[in-house]
């Protein structure tokens, strides 16, 4: 009975209830509410089941990979096709296991993604909340700025930054994270400008709260939905940006195995061993559309129009 007790409060009426009672009876309605959107949506699901199984291959890809990711065998195990022995996914010309470098080059992805967001976000947020509070000459520098970002290609402008920083993984990172900020800085500063008016950040104000202080505490925090929003649809976006650097040979570099430099190595065999380039072309497909379809989903959840079910 005890047991009954301590879980009533947690009951689907009262998470649903109009009138919570406290803020983390309101925080915890509004969590169910989207996770009911969410979990409606079945590609929604299928997305988020990918993305778990690309964190879960790059935690344990030392348990799952059969063979190295970086020594093979030159004599005895060169491009072999999949299905032979050992090698479920094939061999490249150098005798390595391409499942396992599949494995192990999730884990340069998943940094990729994680660190571009970690760093781009945050950048992008700060500067459309100040430009779009601000406003006057402050919007203008700052818009003007991120139009120039915006004026070139992404991949074009990553392209300059890396020649600029040199040839590798961190510099990579760096320069995607260069070029992934003025979205979100455009995305932050639309919604800034929608509620800075309003009779909320009024009442802030004549409670005495500083610009700065508004801008954290209470137009950051409304912003946050469209911007994980986006940042989510972007992430196909930056493991295609990350993957073409490291095609041409400007992102990791050998003998890491990251997909787009897999790539790039299997591109001489496409014709006879289609599996050495294909195999990671395959891999690169499958997360980025595991991103998509999670950021369809968490449009959709996240969408206040949308009201509760």
């Amino acid at each position: 009975m005890s047991t009954v007790e301590n879980l009533k409060p947690y009951s689907r009426e009262w998470l649903l209830s109009e009138r919570p009672t406290s803020r983390r009876q309101a925080q915890l309605g509004r969590a169910y509410v989207t996770w009911r959107r969410f979990s409606a949506n079945r590609l929604a699901l299928l997305g988020l089941g990918i993305i778990v199984a690309l964190i879960l291959i790059a935690a344990f890809a030392d348990l799952l990979a059969p063979h190295s990711a970086v020594i093979g065998d030159l004599a005895g195990s060169r491009l072999l096709p999949p299905g032979t022995g050992s090698f479920l996914l094939g061999t490249d010309d150098q005798g390595r296991d391409i499942l396992s470098r599949l494995l192990y080059g999730s884990r340069w992805t998943l940094l990729v993604v994680v660190l571009v967001a970690i760093i781009s976000a945050p950048i992008g947020l700060i500067v459309g909340t100040v430009s779009g509070y601000a406003g006057g000459w402050v919007d203008a520098v700052l818009m003007r700025i991120t139009d120039i970002f915006l004026a070139f290609p992404k991949l074009v402008l990553a392209l300059a930054f890396v020649a600029a920083l040199g040839p590798g993984i961190q510099n990579a990172i760096i320069a995607i994270a260069i070029t992934s900020w003025p979205p979100y800085a455009r995305i932050a500063r639309a919604e800034t400008i929608t509620v800075r008016n309003s009779d909320y950040i009024s009442v802030v104000k004549l409670m005495g709260a500083s610009p700065v202080r508004i801008v954290l505490r209470h137009i950051i925090p409304l912003c946050m939905s469209s911007l994980i929003v986006r940042v989510t649809l972007d992430m196909a976006g930056i493991i295609l940006t990350a993957a073409g650097l490291g095609f041409l040979g400007l992102g990791a570099q050998p003998p890491l195995p990251e997909w787009g430099a897999m790539i790039a190595d299997g591109r001489r065999f496409i014709l006879d061993q289609w599996w050495v380039a294909a195999m990671p072309g395959i891999a690169i497909l499958v997360v980025s559309l595991g991103f998509n379809l999670l950021g369809d989903g968490l449009r959709d959840a996240l969408d206040p129009r949308e009201g509760t079910q």
